[in-house]
């Protein structure tokens, strides 16, 4: 396979990574919040929106963890191409 098809698969396998890891904080959140607030509180929507972006950041967090381990262990550098790569750029004609 080339670089650029490694880069392909690597970027959606790390996705769903991702999407994973912001559905199980998401649940674990959750579950938390089923167990330790009142269920008549008037507090509910400012706990489920912390949830929300608990979720977002510890996914990222944990995400961004994950992969400059994989990067450091398995030398991803050398096996993947770069997604944006600078384009030449031509002179301008001063006229």
């Amino acid at each position: 396979m080339s670089k650029k098809t490694n880069t392909v698969w690597f970027m959606l396998g790390a996705t769903i990574l991702n999407i994973v890891l912001m559905m199980i904080l998401f649940i674990i959140c959750f579950i938390l919040i089923t167990r330790f607030v009142d269920p008549n509180s008037s507090l509910i929507p400012l706990w489920l929106g912390l949830t929300f972006l608990v979720s977002i950041g510890g996914s990222f967090w944990v995400y961004s963890r994950i992969i400059k381990w994989m990067n450091k262990k398995f030398n991803l550098e050398d096996n993947l191409s770069p997604l944006f790569s600078r384009r030449n750029k031509q002179k301008r004609r001063e006229d």
